[in-house]
């Protein structure tokens, strides 16, 4: 039941999803937490931002387009965000914010658990602060021979000279062993939700098809990626993987496996 004493956490997106609501509530429940967490697609991020602080809020996950936009608006930056100049996660502790970034963490784990070779060349989709999380995760990684394509020449080159990486405005016929799109296109309620990142001949040609995008879980580059007999990497997987983080930085808790798994699975069950 919703009560006084209830403590509240927060996503800010434009474009709102289920998955993080489910995943948060579900853990919630199973550990008897007296918490709720609901999404929001803010018309002012700095009044949002104002309102996290104000009303107390405990924490607040933040999605594209304002990873980078709200680092003028915390009072600290852990090092996990300062390193890449990109955040997801503000956490108040009795009204002063610090900014995380859990999807750097989310991205390597995937990296590690796919056992990619270092050595594979990777054509990375995109320059917001999503891109600059999943760039640094595979620079760490030891993955030298990586090309950002973004048609925001400033920022596509600022991010490949970030990281020692090559840029480019288009993909054109080019090919690597992996594709990584870490771009709106395939999302859902987008322009593009019915989109390709990258052509069917360079899917083709590919080893590894990793789709940063988390709604819907099954977007057409994941699709074409599994009909072609790839490996696939899908943007749900990396939605669990840094939820889960958010999830202990909030609480201070960290569930069992079992119960991630039954989080994950319920919030997987959205259509939303």
């Amino acid at each position: 039941m919703l009560n006084k004493d209830m403590t509240l956490c927060i996503s800010l997106s434009a474009r709102p999803s289920n998955n993080g609501t489910r995943f948060h509530n579900f853990l919630y429940e199973a550990l008897d937490l007296n918490w709720i967490y609901k999404a929001f697609a803010p018309t002012d991020l700095g009044q949002a931002i104002a309102g996290v602080r104000g009303l107390g809020i405990r924490g607040c996950a933040i999605s594209m387009p304002y990873k980078e936009d709200v680092i003028a608006l915390v009072d600290r930056m852990d090092p996990s965000a300062t390193a890449i100049d990109s955040v997801n996660t503000i956490v108040n502790d009795d009204g002063v914010l610090t900014a995380y970034n859990t999807d750097y963490s989310a991205i390597a784990q995937l990296i590690e658990r796919n056992a990619l070779d270092p050595a594979s060349s990777v054509m990375l989709r995109g320059s917001g602060g999503m891109a600059k999380a999943t760039a640094a995760a595979f620079r760490d990684a030891g993955f030298a021979n990586v090309t950002i394509v973004a048609r925001n020449e400033e920022a596509g080159r600022g991010l490949a000279g970030l990281y020692g990486f090559a840029w480019m405005p288009d993909a054109g016929d080019s090919t690597a062993d992996i594709l990584v799109n870490v771009t709106p296109i395939g999302m859902a309620g987008g322009t593009d939700e019915h989109a390709l990142s990258f052509t069917e001949e360079a899917i083709a040609a590919a080893s590894v098809v990793f789709d940063v995008v988390a709604l819907p879980a099954e977007t057409p580059l994941v699709m074409a990626g599994r009909a072609a007999g790839k490996t696939v990497i899908s943007g749900a997987e990396v939605a669990t993987l840094q939820a889960l983080e958010q999830f202990v930085l909030y609480t201070g808790i960290r569930p069992s496996a079992e119960q991630v798994e039954a989080a994950e699975e319920f919030m997987r069950s959205s259509r939303a």
